[in-house]
């Protein structure tokens, strides 16, 4: 069984936690990525060159690299230029996660430009397109992308800004791409993850729901004062 078979309706994990978050922390990541090991996840997506290592001595599983930088004057972040490309397949990564949106990477480099840089240097690597859009979608398997993540759907400002998954997105994508279409974006529930293989994901990505605590703490005091508010101001049942 291959790398991308291994992911086959299965749960990939994304350990990341910001610079400035509680959690910030190669040895922490690399624990929670043991975690979600433990629980079943097949896959763990990583964020950072340390991250990545510490990981990948952690855990036996697949594991989906990328590192975040943002560059002056260019909307992509997520591993925008060879240099990050160079660190993630350094760090050990079998899949380079890169941004797949329509914007201009540093240096006016097209996502079908990038990708044949990636080939040129890497022939081998497992790319995965990160894309926002239908249209994007359809650009990256074109470009010839090993698989496809809607991970950018409601981060860019031309695509929709949701509280669910977009799942019309989802559907519509697994239907026209012939490679593995990986579901990931505000998956909080484990029924919107089947939902998500339902409507034709390969896979679904969860991030915040298991592994940023205090995202999910602040999703609990919302939602509790959100109801309180109501029953306060109408005296309408709390759920």
């Amino acid at each position: 069984m291959n790398i991308i078979q291994q992911l086959e309706n299965g749960l990939i994990v994304s350990c990341q936690a910001l610079e400035g978050e509680p959690l910030h922390s190669p040895f922490i990541m690399a624990k929670m990525a043991k975690a979600a090991e433990m629980g079943g996840a097949v896959a763990i997506r990583a964020n950072g060159y340390e991250d990545i290592i510490a990981i990948k001595k952690e855990v036996n599983l697949p594991v989906i690299g990328l590192i975040k930088k943002k560059y002056k004057g260019y909307a992509p972040y997520i591993t925008p230029t060879m240099e990050e490309v160079d660190k993630v397949i350094e760090a050990g990564a079998d899949i380079v996660a890169i941004d797949a949106t329509k914007s201009y990477k540093p240096g006016n480099i097209t996502t079908e430009q990038f990708l044949k840089m990636i080939r040129e240097k890497y022939p081998t690597a497992i790319v995965m397109a990160d894309i926002s859009t239908y249209e994007e979608g359809i650009e990256a398997y074109e470009a010839g992308f090993d698989l496809i993540s809607t991970t950018l759907s409601g981060y860019t400002e031309y695509s929709p800004d949701l509280e669910e998954p977009d799942y019309e997105l989802i559907e519509r994508l697994a239907k026209e791409v012939k490679v593995p279409l990986i579901a990931e974006g505000r998956i909080w529930t484990p029924e919107q993850a089947l939902k998500a293989l339902e409507k034709g994901a390969y896979a679904v990505v969860v991030g915040t729901a298991i592994t940023r605590p205090h995202e999910i703490t602040r999703r609990f005091v919302n939602f509790i004062k959100e109801k309180r508010f109501k029953y306060q101001e109408n005296k309408t049942p709390l759920y």
